[in-house]
């Protein structure tokens, strides 16, 4: 590993507990991953009817312009619902909506959720916002690998909050379209001609890259891998990430014992 590139990772096997992990406990900016949280949230809400699905919600000006990943702000309509902005959120990490439903949730109901699933060290910090100066948090969310694997396997196994707000989040995970980190070398291995089924997260800033998810092969398997790199280091972060799904794959493959 290049010494410019700190990695965070945990990679869990649900069936049997075997785990693999670098450094898990270090605390590392997210980056988008952080909006797990806030889809969460609102994932409780639909489940306990709290919150409606087709609950219409305005994007602002500020909503719009805070630019970066995501479709909604360049688009004509300036209403959408609840489902729609949950929907962008996962499918292609949209700024827009996650501040829409950041102002909709609140950001201290984020972090009661949290501190609920026994995150200590992983929170959302902050709103999206294109640039960051001073007396605003420094980062929109830090975590690490280990609470982030905690928390996707209580959700791959349906025992987070209830089996409905799990499979919400879930489908809004298994909608997202970037593949390129971690995800990327999964399903790639001997079995890749198997159905293999992945939910994750990716998260892109400036010197971070990061993925979090669930892949369903012959085995379910929970990830977090977290890089954080010094300018012109990218592609040796992305290599790291890369590396770390062939992890991922070869512990959703199948075991010496399946095939015996």
């Amino acid at each position: 590993m290049s010494p410019r590139v700190r990695v965070a990772a945990t990679v869990r096997r649900l069936s049997d507990g075997h785990v693999r992990s670098a450094d898990p406990d270090l605390v590392l900016p997210l980056a988008s991953v952080g909006k797990v949280l806030v889809l969460a949230e609102v994932a409780r809400r639909l489940a306990d009817g709290t919150l409606a699905a087709d609950l219409p919600v305005d994007l602002r000006d500020d909503d719009r312009l805070v630019g970066g990943t995501g479709l909604l702000g360049r688009l004509s309509p300036r209403r959408w619902t609840v489902a729609d902005l949950a929907t962008a959120v996962g499918a292609v990490s949209d700024n827009a909506a996650t501040n829409a439903l950041l102002r909709l949730v609140t950001l201290d109901a984020v972090g009661e959720l949290a501190r609920r699933a026994g995150l200590r060290d992983t929170a959302v910090h902050d709103l999206i916002r294109g640039e960051r100066g001073p007396g605003v948090p420094r980062t929109f969310a830090t975590g690490t690998a280990r609470e982030l694997c905690a928390f996707l396997a209580d959700v791959a196994d349906g025992t987070w909050q209830s089996p409905r707000a799990c499979r919400l989040l879930r489908g809004w995970l298994a909608g997202n379209t970037d593949r390129a980190l971690v995800a990327d070398a999964i399903g790639r291995g001997p079995w890749s001609g198997e159905d293999i089924g992945v939910q994750n997260k990716t998260g892109t800033d400036t010197g971070v890259r990061a993925d979090v998810g669930i892949v369903s092969g012959r085995h379910t398997v929970v990830y977090a891998v977290v890089a954080a790199f010094a300018p012109g280091a990218e592609r040796a972060a992305v290599a790291e990430l890369r590396r770390w799904g062939t992890v991922v794959d070869e512990l959703a493959g199948p075991h010496r014992s399946d095939s015996s």
